[in-house]
């Protein structure tokens, strides 16, 4: 009588080998993507933030332009592949001013993880009223700039100032701070690095 192999055919072996090299090679393509969108990235925001509204799903924020110091024209576009804290602002708005020193220290902070922090004037003056209010207020990090006709507000429908949103290099905002907030703190730094770092 002819006793069965326990071995399993070369040919079984050589299938469950390729098999086994798609799934892994599927596996690694999808990891990248779906890393930017991990759960847990934004985690504690409402330990840095009291403010802080979670954006879900993710949604694309305006393609309104604004303007510069010098009067060019700018979009949100211009700074993806990087995250962003853009904080909308105005000189007339007294919780507004009370934050401006510590968006000026973080922007300072977050620069070499890539990470911009912008705060859009909503002042109908414009940009030599901007540009007075940070010489006297030593405000040196912060570029200035101007919300026109509040079209970047209005397009990213905000409601009250200071409002600040929080977006990620793709472009999207994942959530928003409403109120005022300690942007310098160690608790802010450390979520903003953990959750918009690109």
């Amino acid at each position: 009588m002819k006793r069965l192999s326990s071995r399993p055919s070369a040919s079984i072996c050589r299938t469950a080998a390729i098999f086994l090299g798609l799934l892994l090679a599927v596996s690694v393509s999808l990891s990248r993507p779906l890393a930017a969108t991990e759960p847990g990235k934004c985690a504690g925001a409402n330990e840095a933030f009291k403010g802080f509204q979670a954006t879900g799903p993710h949604k694309a924020v305006t393609g309104q332009p604004f303007l510069d110091a010098q009067g060019a024209e700018k979009t949100l576009a211009d700074y993806r592949g990087r995250g962003v804290v853009l904080n909308f602002w105005a000189t007339w708005c007294a919780p507004c001013v009370k934050e401006m020193p510590q968006l000026d220290r973080l922007k300072n902070i977050l620069k070499a993880d890539g990470i911009e922090v912008l705060a859009l004037s909503e002042d109908r003056a414009g940009a030599t009223l901007v540009d007075k209010f940070f010489r006297i207020n030593e405000i040196r990090n912060l570029d200035v700039l101007i919300d026109r006709a509040g079209k970047v507000m209005r397009g990213s429908k905000i409601r009250g100032l200071p409002t600040t949103l929080l977006i990620d290099a793709q472009g999207r905002e994942i959530g928003r701070v409403q109120g005022i907030s300690e942007w310098d703190s160690p608790d802010a730094v450390a979520f903003l690095r953990q959750c918009l770092k690109p």
